[in-house]
């Protein structure tokens, strides 16, 4: 008993990370799609766009990433936390396309090198704005972005965001 404590312990303590980001054409890093693949909420769908997402403050209402979750999405790619200098957790599919508030949807997205998590919040806006006015509909938003969010980025630069 004594013997698994121990290496209970040690697998606790001492986990190596676990994901790898990975490299856009652009030089951009990616999430590693092992660790998140991109997870949606399931009561936001195509029928329910215009009550859910498309509200005002819907994102403020769903919100809900504990400082426990956003360690563990640092701990799993091997990143220390310093909000505002190298990354934020971010959601995959963000909040404004019906993304999930679940560790398969979380990454600490870099800042640096560009284009980084500030640009991926012109892709969110874009998509969503896209989803609301009808030009797109909300699973293939979800799926451009949790696919490779700077093709997006790099196909609208300069269409108006």
């Amino acid at each position: 008993m004594k013997i698994r404590f121990g290496i209970a312990l040690i697998a606790v303590c001492c986990a190596a990370q676990t994901a790898h980001y990975g490299h856009a054409a652009d030089g951009a890093l990616l999430p590693d799609h092992k660790a998140t693949p991109g997870v949606s909420d399931p009561r936001v769908t195509q029928a329910n766009v215009q009550q859910t997402v498309c509200r005002s403050g819907y994102t403020s209402d769903v919100r809900n990433v504990p400082e426990s979750e956003k360690r563990q999405a640092y701990a799993e790619y091997g990143v220390k936390p310093s909000p505002g200098k190298c990354c934020e957790v971010d959601h995959l599919i963000s909040l404004e396309l019906g993304g999930a508030n679940d560790l398969g949807n979380l990454w600490p997205q870099p800042y640096e090198p560009r284009p980084g998590a500030h640009e991926k919040d012109v892709v969110e806006n874009f998509l969503k704005r896209q989803v609301c006015a009808g030009r797109m509909g909300l699973a293939e938003a979800q799926q451009q972005i949790s696919a490779d969010w700077t093709l997006v980025y790099e196909r609208t630069k300069g269409a108006g965001h």
